[in-house]
């Protein structure tokens, strides 16, 4: 095995989960962005994938030696263990895994597990403390339930894809799986909040219920209470914050940059910085209210004093005036910034099959337990035998097994 190295300069420290036990029986991205996130303080993860074909995530994207690089980081401080969950063996090897368990994450479609006779009944008959977390697209409950459910689709039906764009032209993804993401660190709240539970009151194990949509829907801010009192329909508004301003992306000689001047001081030092100390002392521009009434005309005036001036100049004098401003980073902009570096968030990593590769780093970051990266990402099956042996099989019963195509 190939770990990867925790560049801090701490020395290591117990990690906030350590002895914490998880099975992940999740694919993509909600459920193992989960795993992952417990992985990373500790936890120690046995990710159950199918023989032969494993996590469709290892294919996605971008392939090193036939390997998603996404999938390094996705599934590192993890164990692969290939089973057949849809053998008898292989959910009766689940069942093993799950009652010394302390977590299991699924985000199959709701009736999937229960149909391998894995369901919460089940499973709390052989481990009362069992916390289970299901994401899946539309809940365990509810009219859609049996519905397919992606998180592109919560996204929309959380009111997200409304959202995005440019007024008048067709919704745009965030560019990521935003939905897979909120949707994964919902569920990481309700796994550590069922956790306490548990220790803290004596409380017996239970079910983390999370849909993709209310993931999304429960960090649209006010969009609900807004039609609620107002009838008002928020809509896409490109670049803008509506009813906060000034706060917007303006062009530069040589590209854009973001301008957040919306504090009431702020948008002071902002505007005499842009050279419009005018608009500065205007008696009705000293509240957000009165700035959102003339946004257009604000957005107009910075946009003029941008246009002209590279983001560099932009940004250092900005900079100066303590108004906070930055540049549109990319993927290059990021792996080349200082700042990145000082706070460790970019990682070298060995992959198990020797490539070095960087990869994010952890957050959040804790003072006395901070997380790291122990492992690497395995390969499909890696770690098969070592974990059926922990689970008491023999290795004559491993090989029985493996002839019956049960794992791999």
């Amino acid at each position: 095995m190939n770990s990867a190295s925790n560049p801090s300069s701490q020395p290591p420290a117990a990690a906030a989960l350590a002895g914490l036990k998880v099975v992940e029986m999740g694919q993509l991205i909600a459920g193992p962005f989960c795993g992952k996130t417990l992985g990373e303080f500790g936890a120690d993860v046995v990710k159950i994938e199918a023989p032969v074909s494993g996590d469709p995530l290892r294919n996605w994207r971008l392939l090193q030696d036939g390997t998603s690089v996404w999938w390094q980081v996705q599934s590192r401080n993890k164990r692969s263990v290939a089973i057949d969950l849809r053998a008898t063996e292989g959910q009766e090897l689940a069942r093993r895994l799950i009652a010394e368990a302390d977590v299991l994450i699924e985000n199959f479609r709701p009736g999937t597990l229960e149909g391998w006779g894995l369901g919460w009944d089940e499973l709390r008959e052989i481990n009362p403390g069992l916390v289970m977390l299901r994401i899946s697209g539309y809940g365990q409950t509810g009219p859609y339930r049996d519905l397919p459910g992606f998180g592109a689709i919560g996204e929309a039906m959380g009111g997200l894809r409304h959202l995005t764009g440019e007024p008048g032209r067709v919704p745009v993804r965030v560019g990521v799986s935003i939905g897979d993401t909120l949707a994964a660190l919902h569920g990481t709240i309700g796994v550590l909040l069922a956790l306490y539970h548990r220790k803290a009151h004596g409380g017996p194990g239970q079910v983390i219920d999370v849909a993709l949509h209310e993931a999304v829907f429960n960090v649209m801010e006010s969009l609900l209470p807004e039609y609620s009192a107002f009838g008002a329909v928020r809509e896409a508004a490109g670049s803008a914050l509506p009813g906060i301003a000034p706060s917007n992306a303006y062009r530069c000689a040589d590209g854009y940059v973001l301008v957040a001047g919306n504090g009431d001081s702020i948008f002071r030092r902002l505007m005499e910085v842009v050279e419009r100390p005018d608009l500065a002392t205007a008696p009705d521009l000293q509240s957000n209210a009165g700035r959102v009434a003339r946004v257009d005309e604000l957005d107009a005036a910075i946009g003029a004093w941008t246009l002209p001036r590279t983001i560099d100049e932009v940004l250092r004098l900005l900079g100066a005036a303590r108004v906070p401003a930055g540049r549109v980073y990319t993927a290059k902009d990021i792996h080349e910034d200082p700042h990145y570096r000082a706070r460790d968030m970019i990682l070298r990593q060995t992959t198990r099959d020797g490539h070095e590769v960087d990869v994010p780093g952890i957050v959040p970051k804790l003072s006395g337990t901070p997380g790291s990266v122990r492992s690497s990402a395995p390969r499909l099956g890696d770690d098969t035998d070592a974990v059926l042996r922990e689970a008491g099989l023999t290795s004559e019963q491993i090989s029985l097994l493996r002839s019956k195509g049960a794992i791999a």
